[in-house]
């Protein structure tokens, strides 16, 4: 079974992100598929405004697993956007574009809702400030952006992003460290107001005393 995540202090060798999904695609579920990605989206739903009505943006979707939240919450509109065109081809959503989440092929002020799950540390810092103007962008005035990122501590901690490659091995997907203060930053510069933070820990990783996830909420 493949995994977001190892909490151990292994070293792995580490792919490119688009060179991981590439393989991961095949096997990889829209849905939460382990422990990570459970706490996360709990979080996150937590943070869920109201969508009936909402055109909604799944920012770095992969196989479209918050597109069909957004969809089950009622939302009227989704487009999914992802750099790897093999998890597009794999998803479930029908509206789908293939794009750098720095460089996104929408309008200004034409989305009501910004998802983007566990995405952000695949970029640099650069690209990550990048990624967050465009949403300030592209969301209406009104607009609410959620993101959600694996926790700096973890980060900080030797935890590793990784999954089970092709030939049976594992392998750590590219991460770069953004904490609280980056995110705040960044939002700021992209006329962001960081609104809610979420810091999730579960019992089952670190003794329950270190959070697994960090969840936030910009509104423009």
């Amino acid at each position: 079974m493949n995994l977001l995540t190892r909490f151990r202090k292994h070293s792995f060798q580490t792919l490119l992100s688009q060179s991981a999904y590439a393989q991961w695609a095949k096997t990889y579920p829209a849905e939460a598929h382990n422990l990570l990605m459970q706490v996360e989206q709990t979080a996150l739903l937590d943070l869920l405004p109201p969508l009936q009505d909402k055109r909604v943006l799944d920012l770095g979707c992969g196989t479209g697993r918050w597109g069909k939240l957004a969809l089950a919450n009622g939302a009227t509109d989704v487009i999914g956007l992802d750099n790897s065109l093999p998890m597009l081809q794999a998803g479930i959503l029908e509206t789908i574009a293939q794009a750098e989440m720095s460089n996104l092929p929408l309008a200004s002020n034409s989305i009501d809702v910004m998802l983007c799950g566990l995405a952000m540390g695949h970029l640099t810092p650069t690209a990550m400030r990048r990624a967050i103007s465009e949403m300030g962008r592209a969301l209406k005035p009104g607009g609410v952006a959620l993101i959600s990122d694996f926790h700096p501590f973890q980060a900080w901690q030797g935890g590793q992003r990784t999954f089970t490659g092709d030939d049976g091995r594992t392998y750590a997907v590219e991460h770069y460290i953004h904490n609280y203060a980056d995110y705040f930053d960044a939002g700021q510069s992209a006329g962001l107001t960081l609104d809610a933070v979420r810091e999730p820990c579960h019992p089952n990783v670190g003794g329950g005393k270190i959070p697994l996830i960090l969840a936030l909420r910009f509104v423009k």
